[in-house]
């Protein structure tokens, strides 16, 4: 049995269930343009196995195979917006913390300025 690395073991249920979708829609993909497995795994420059646990949406399947099976189906494009930072909505949460974090901190600051400014002048 071929050793698992850890972080394929530690796939979240719907990380997993969006792999299988993706094989089953290529599988799709390449059946409605009436490809067999060994000319589509050809094109893909891999193996009809490989291809299979791909179709089966094995997770360990390298992403340079999955990135040219997406360019087979002319849809790779997509794969430049996957991890684009203005589409990363924890940092973008983070990002929002961090303001309002900044703006409690300087509305703060501001009060007791005044608050001396005032004491100042008495």
């Amino acid at each position: 049995m071929p050793k698992t690395a850890r972080a394929l073991l530690q796939l979240p249920p719907a990380t997993l269930g969006a792999l299988e979708k993706l094989g089953a829609d290529l599988a799709v993909a390449r059946l409605r343009r009436k490809e067999s497995l060994r000319s589509w795994a050809q094109r893909l420059g891999t193996t009809v196995p490989t291809l299979r646990r791909l179709e089966s949406g094995d997770p360990s399947i390298s992403i340079g195979i999955i990135a040219s099976a997406l360019w087979l189906i002319q849809r790779d494009g997509e794969l430049g917006n996957l991890a684009a930072p203005e589409h990363d909505r924890g940092a973008l949460e983070l990002d929002v913390r961090e303001a309002v974090e900044l703006g409690r901190a300087r509305a703060l600051a501001a009060a007791q300025d005044r608050l001396r400014s005032s004491q100042d002048e008495e």
